[in-house]
């Protein structure tokens, strides 16, 4: 690599990094993208490379919400437990799902949930206690979010985190740093089969992972001092964006063809 695609790189890690702490996520959703248009390079390196760069991620701002009381260890490992087992299934169901119907689910999934999130914004929130959910529950969803990190190469955010916030009534902060400790685990399945067959470019993740982890600190620290409310619109006006262009990008591919 250039010292221009390191700094490049550096700079797709930074915004990504950014994002996952703020909104929760994994932050493959940029990385993906900015690897292939920006660094060029191959769409399977540019799918698998952002995973190992997920790991460090995820974990340093968890570590920053952690230190605010802001993770659920127990919702987290019930939703980890199965999210490997479902990350894996997904790696090894690549080749025969519809990738395009799981988006498309996705993207109704992601608006419902981003919908009630902003709804919620505008009035006062029942906030339920995370320890009446029920294991069964956090099984499925971290199963669910397993299996699209596993097909789509991110880390699961877009799916826990409407999933808490939303469904569960978790406060935004909570469900925000343990979407990013189940995030932790979510990704190993993915890089380790990813690692096993060469598709990962060691500098494009060395790169990336120099402005991600600083980068998810900053994003971190960023929403514990927002309120709820202020975070609940930028989080929901986020993966409305997230579920909307899910939702066109299928919609015109299958138009096209």
């Amino acid at each position: 690599m250039s010292l221009a695609d390191v700094a490049i790189g550096v700079g797709i890690g930074l915004a990504a990094g950014v994002l996952s702490g703020l909104f929760g996520v994994g932050g493959g959703i940029v990385m993906t993208p900015g690897v292939q248009v920006l660094l060029g390079a191959p769409p399977i390196v540019a799918l698998a490379t952002p995973l190992p760069a997920i790991f460090p991620t995820a974990l340093a701002g968890a570590f920053t919400y952690r230190r605010r009381g802001e993770i659920d260890t127990r919702v987290a490992a019930w939703l980890a437990g199965p999210g490997l087992v479902g990350a894996a299934a997904g790696a090894l169901l690549t080749e025969w799902v519809n990738t395009s119907l799981l988006l498309l689910a996705t993207a109704i999934l992601l608006a419902w949930q981003a919908v009630r999130i902003l709804g919620d914004a505008r009035r006062p929130t029942e906030q339920r206690d995370s320890a009446e959910a029920s294991p069964a529950l956090l099984a499925v969803a971290g199963a669910g979010a397993g299996l699209v990190s596993g097909l789509l190469g991110v880390g699961g955010g877009i799916v826990i985190v409407p999933f808490l916030a939303g469904w569960l009534g978790m406060p935004l902060k909570r469900a925000l740093g343990t979407s990013l400790l189940a995030i932790v685990a979510l990704v190993v399945p993915g890089t380790i089969v990813h690692a096993a067959l060469g598709n990962i470019d060691l500098g494009i993740f060395a790169a990336l992972t120099v402005g991600a982890v600083p980068g998810a600190r900053l994003g971190a620290g960023v929403a514990l001092g927002a309120r709820e409310r202020t975070l609940r619109l930028a989080v929901g006006g986020f993966l409305l964006i997230i579920a909307v262009a899910y939702a066109a990008a299928q919609l015109d591919s299958a138009l096209g063809a």
